[in-house]
């Protein structure tokens, strides 16, 4: 237990100087509540489209989870490339079946449309191949048509 005491007291001194820090913040700072202050920024510009209180559309979401996919698969290549002399042949084997992985990945996400940021010519025919498609009972029927098979 005494090899532990040097590191819970840094953990205490840590969590102490946090509390210690955000409770002087709130009692000592000036709170005069304006409509700028109140107003969400957006890189020094005045904000324009969606209001903050609306939804952002779901393409920065996927932008921003290939990002961390692609950057954690980055991260991953630094320890290889530094130890990379001393794992040998195994060591670049694993890292071209890791590597392939992340290829194979990347084409997917290429393939279902996570790339295209605009829509493009095609996308109609791109969307059509990827959005799940119902039951033919549920199929929407133009006047006149009749179902499959009746």
């Amino acid at each position: 237990m005494s090899d532990y005491l040097p590191v819970l007291l840094l953990a205490g001194l840590v969590v102490g100087f946090g509390v210690l820090s955000l409770a002087a913040s709130s009692v000592l700072r000036p709170h005069r509540p304006t409509p700028a202050k109140s107003a969400p920024y957006e890189c020094g510009i005045t904000p324009e489209g969606l209001p903050a209180s609306e939804r952002f559309p779901v393409k920065f979401y996927i932008v921003a989870m290939l990002f961390i996919i692609f950057d954690i698969e980055a991260i991953f290549l630094y320890p290889w490339a530094v130890a990379f002399r001393g794992l040998g042949l195994f060591g670049l084997v694993e890292m071209l079946v890791f590597l392939g992985l992340v290829f194979v990945a990347y084409l997917y996400v290429w393939q279902k449309g996570g790339l295209d940021w605009e829509a493009s010519g095609r996308s109609a025919t791109h969307a059509d191949r990827t959005r799940f498609t119902p039951l033919a009972p549920s199929v929407e029927r133009g006047p006149g048509e009749r179902p499959v098979g009746g």
